[in-house]
């Protein structure tokens, strides 16, 4: 904590302070989320998270809430370019320590984050219910791919050579959390041990299953649930994070 005398003059007169703000450099947090959602998801939690000392930024991708460009228009190119824009952005901010930050990604939301790691320095990486696509149809717009297929393609598990995304996260170094959703009629279990086994290389790896959960988490109970699994996680993370800079 930095501690500064200061001085303030009001009609003349001299009013004595003090400031204390938090030690630079902190952590930042990036939220991402899923197909069809805004921002508006993630600001409570990146609230929280605020609250532990940390720089957070929330966005909309583009086709959705208030950014711009059609979503039928969309491509995957296209979010993985708004989420580096959107990272670039938070690690441009004066008291960010460029080691030490962090992305929460959604469904889609997470499958970008993974990719983000590919050429981004992510130091922390948490993933509820982590969607997955083949690499085919790269530039096709997201909203236009083939469902059928997409679907299938979940219902086995892939290896990272098969896939850029799980390839991302097998050469990921930093800390990882998984959240599954118990009953989760978009995301089956084989994408969720594809990511998981993909990850060999982590510092550390957590994997929580929300059980009867839907994949949007539509129960408030499931909600707060998530919440808590989420801020203690990176509260942990963060706290270990400052004591190594120390």
């Amino acid at each position: 904590m930095q501690e500064g005398r200061v001085e303030l003059a009001v009609e003349g007169q001299k009013l004595a302070g003090t400031l204390l703000k938090p030690d630079a450099p902190v952590p930042g947090f990036l939220f991402v989320h899923g197909w069809g959602g805004d921002q508006e998801e993630d600001l409570g939690h990146a609230e929280e998270i605020a609250r532990l000392g940390c720089v957070c930024f929330t966005f909309d991708l583009r086709g959705h809430a208030g950014s711009d460009a059609g979503r039928e228009e969309v491509t995957r190119q296209d979010g993985l370019n708004d989420v580096r824009t959107a990272y670039d952005f938070l690690a441009s901010q004066p008291l960010i320590n460029g080691d030490a930050i962090g992305v929460i990604g959604t469904s889609y939301g997470g499958y970008l984050s993974a990719l983000l790691t590919q050429d981004r320095p992510v130091r922390w990486l948490a993933l509820r219910v982590p969607a997955l696509y083949p690499d085919a149809d790269w530039d096709t717009p997201k909203a236009l791919l083939n469902k059928d297929g997409v679907r299938a393609y979940r219902e086995h598990i892939r290896a990272p050579g098969d896939n850029r995304a799980l390839a991302a996260c097998e050469a990921f170094e930093g800390d990882v959390l998984i959240v599954e959703s118990g009953a989760d009629d978009r995301i089956p279990t084989e994408v969720i041990l594809s990511y998981q086994a993909a990850f060999k290389r982590a510092s550390s790896f957590t994997h929580r299953i929300i059980p009867g959960a839907s994949h949007a988490l539509r129960d408030p109970a499931d909600q707060r649930v998530y919440a808590t699994i989420l801020i203690n996680w990176l509260e942990e993370m963060v706290r270990a994070s400052r004591r190594s800079y120390r």
